[in-house]
């Protein structure tokens, strides 16, 4: 069973989502806070990952991310890892207070983008009993660099400072494509498997999607290093799911990353890249997961 929710986070910004319960059976239920990648929105397969969750036993809490989708926010398209980080663990909070939650067991399942948040908030929040890292980004200044073209780098720096002058004059933003049909074009993630996933899954799936991002969201991803965190989770028990072929979040940054985590610990192999665990490798990708939270919560 799904129902529509809304929560306010510290600041005041109301975020919406969804909030699944298995059918059938009576609560209160483990449950699983979860948000999506980079500029992704909910429907681009979470309520897939919820749905199968749900048929396991598992209740969770899926929302968007501030200034996206559904969710309020004042600057839209902006990406700010740590302000998200933040609600994440206001959606924690959210989550103890729903009539089916058992609050003493909870987790937290981010992919890509925040597949690196939930690093980040396992490595505090005690209340969280189990964590899915799924193809996360775990290393933002070194991913950058392998997703930029090197005569790119610099253009897009000065274009950061001359975004940074023109707001202190009072300008809007400046807006960035995060993908282009074009690899050699200027985008937040130029590769033609994220142009191919993004577009077509906002067709199929997700018309609220848009292609942009503020300037300054990837400034913040150029400065945002979730890696320094993962030797603080253990106790808690942390699984991530790294795609063989990643070329958006690099496999080799995340299996480095993971080295760096104490047990408990579980790494899963996809055969796919980066958007596969979505789609053609979902099954490899959620059953996983789920074995995870029903072992640990």
């Amino acid at each position: 069973m799904r129902k529509d929710i809304e929560f306010q986070t510290e600041d005041g910004v109301t975020l919406r989502g969804w909030h699944y319960v298995p059918d059938d059976t009576s609560g209160p239920f483990p449950i699983i806070v979860m948000a999506h990648g980079y500029s992704s929105v909910k429907e681009m397969y979470l309520d897939r990952f919820a749905e199968a969750f749900a048929e396991a036993g598992l209740a969770s809490l899926v929302y968007d991310h501030r200034n996206f989708g559904a969710s309020d926010g004042r600057i839209r398209q902006e990406i700010d890892p740590w302000v998200q980080i933040s609600d994440y663990r206001d959606a924690i909070t959210f989550a103890e207070t729903l009539p089916d939650t058992d609050a003493a067991r909870i987790g937290i399942w981010g992919s890509s983008f925040s597949g690196g948040h939930v690093l980040v908030v396992a490595a505090w929040d005690r209340r969280v009993k189990a964590v899915v890292s799924q193809v996360p980004a775990t290393n933002g200044p070194e991913n950058v660099r392998r997703l930029i073209r090197a005569d790119f780098v610099e253009p897009t720096r000065q274009a950061m400072e001359e975004d940074r002058r023109n707001r202190k004059k009072g300008g809007a933003p400046a807006m960035i494509p995060v993908v282009d049909e074009d690899p050699t074009a200027q985008a937040a993630l130029p590769t033609p498997d994220s142009y191919q996933w993004y577009t077509g899954t906002q067709k199929e799936r997700a018309p609220s999607w848009k292609n942009e991002v503020t300037l300054r969201s990837v400034e913040k991803f150029f400065e945002y290093n979730p890696s320094g965190y993962i030797p603080y989770i253990s106790p808690t028990p942390l699984m991530m799911i790294v795609g063989n072929n990643d070329v958006v979040t690099i496999t080799d940054l995340a299996l480095s990353a993971y080295e760096q985590a104490l047990e408990p610990k579980k790494l899963v192999l996809l055969n796919g890249g980066h958007f596969d665990a979505y789609t053609t490798d979902f099954e490899n990708a959620s059953r996983p997961a789920i074995a995870w939270f029903q072992e640990h919560l």
